[in-house]
């Protein structure tokens, strides 16, 4: 193979391995021409065992919709830039499928592990640790430290708090929260926004939970407030739920957003082509997956992902109380039609 190129053994490993040293176009295009050529196609599982390296990554997300898809696109594409190849799997909240991606990634042996704090229970991830695999979780929040190497969470409880903020000064004199009740962890964060924005605000506010659904005690509730002649503002769960709910206001014939002013959470296109286009809270994506990068491959490399991608342009807060070894990712709220 070496030969067949024109370059060193070592320049081939690195080249094969993907491994992240300096080399030129040229010199890369030669090799994999050499590879075509001779049609090679190297024994993985040997170069692993000889190595002590699989150069493998498990990403594990409680399934493949929205957010969950884009974060694997993003992710995938910062680990290859290192020379890692990332398996990808769902859990859909079943306990055997858990168990099942476990056992399958330790017999593939992977170098680490990204996790959602849905995609598998607090055991699961333990066991999987206590088999020697680094592991970084992400939206997992509050934690047992000793479960992983730290935690890459949005703050869903500061963006909440934001949009009770930008409701209050578009003169909302009554907020409500649309819950959603199966969303656990999730839902916990906006709740704590919601109430530490509508207690710091001294406005009169309500939380409605529901399953994903919009019964009719929602609508009614609502007509109770706008007879009043007061604007009402709504933080729903997250763009689809606040998408449903103007969709039926509006079918109602309240005028959004004269008599009811509505947030979302996520920013997914729905928010931006709806009309009126609504306002949410924008999840920095890119800044999420590469401080989750770092805390993995600085774990593995000894600081190489620190060298390589570079973290000033981010920012991150840390919340009051919250563990030492969570980082957790500001949203930025995106004014719209539907508060405006």
């Amino acid at each position: 193979m070496a030969r067949a190129a024109g370059v060193s053994i070592a320049t081939v490993s690195n080249v094969l391995n993907r491994r992240n040293v300096p080399l030129a176009e040229e010199t890369i295009r030669k090799v994999e021409d050499a590879v075509q050529l001779l049609g090679y196609r190297r024994n993985e599982m040997a170069a692993s065992l000889s190595r002590k390296k699989t150069y493998e990554l498990g990403l594990v997300l409680p399934h493949f919709n929205g957010y969950f898809a884009d974060f694997a696109h993003a992710m995938q594409d910062v680990v290859h830039q290192f020379g890692y190849h990332l398996s990808v799997y769902s859990s859909t909240g079943k306990p055997e499928l858990e168990k099942r991606h476990m056992e399958t990634l330790l017999r593939r042996r992977v170098d680490g592990l990204f996790c959602h704090g849905l995609a598998m229970n607090p055991e699961t991830t333990r066991k999987f640790v206590g088999e020697g695999t680094p592991m970084v979780l992400f939206n997992a929040y509050n934690w047992p430290e000793n479960v992983a190497l730290g935690a890459v969470n949005l703050d869903f409880a500061g963006g909440a708090e934001k949009a009770v903020l930008h409701l209050a000064e578009r003169g909302c004199r009554q907020l409500f929260y649309i819950s959603r009740v199966r969303a656990r962890t999730t839902n916990q964060q906006r709740l704590v926004g919601f109430q530490r924005g509508v207690e710091g605000c001294g406005i009169p506010h309500r939380i409605i939970p529901t399953q994903g659904m919009y019964e009719d005690e929602i609508f009614e509730s609502i007509e109770d407030v706008v007879k009043q002649g007061e604007p009402l503002g709504i933080l729903a769960f997250d763009d689809g739920d606040a998408f449903m709910l103007i969709s039926r206001l509006q079918a109602r014939g309240y005028d959004i957003p004269g008599q009811i002013k509505v947030v979302g959470i996520n920013n997914q296109s729905v928010a931006q082509h709806n009309w009126p286009s609504i306002t949410s809270l924008d999840i920095d994506l890119d800044n999420q997956v590469s401080h989750a990068v770092c805390m993995l491959l600085q774990h593995l490399e000894e600081g190489a992902a620190l060298r390589n991608i570079s973290l000033e342009r981010f920012e991150t807060v840390k919340p009051t109380g919250s563990p030492a070894h969570e980082i957790h990712i500001p949203m930025r709220l995106i004014p719209r039609m539907s508060t405006e």
